[in-house]
């Protein structure tokens, strides 16, 4: 028994017509913080209990900064991603989601973006 449309079944999509491209983009996500979550480990690590002057230095490498704003990137929407996934899973009623799945995207977001305007701001030395 299927629960999918002839039009579903011909062009190959769910009901929600974007399930692969969520799960493509978790996977993606997924992979490409491998090498971003060393890159970061290497460059944040051994910040740890620096003072704020070698701190600005590495960070005003460009190359550092970006790699630091790329993992914070793709952190961030890894994280939106699988926080979305546990909303539609567990919370059933359709006005809770619709407010769980709004204060997700706006509040990772609002962390995220504070995070890169943190990094971006030593990195330029304002």
């Amino acid at each position: 028994m299927s629960f999918k449309t002839d039009y579903g079944r011909v062009l190959g999509l769910g009901s929600a017509k974007e399930g692969a491209e969520h799960w493509w983009s978790a996977r993606v996500t997924s992979v490409a913080l491998i090498p971003l979550t060393i890159a970061f480990v290497w460059i944040v690590g051994p910040l740890f209990g620096a003072d704020f002057a070698t701190v600005e230095a590495a960070l005003q490498n460009p190359v550092k900064a970006i790699l630091v704003i790329l993992f914070l990137l793709v952190t961030t929407r890894h994280l939106a991603e699988g926080n979305q996934v546990i909303i539609e899973d567990y919370v059933h009623s359709p006005s809770w989601r619709t407010f769980a799945l709004l204060k997700n995207q706006l509040g990772v977001w609002a962390l995220g973006l504070a995070a890169i305007f943190a990094v971006a701001k030593i990195a330029f030395g304002a």
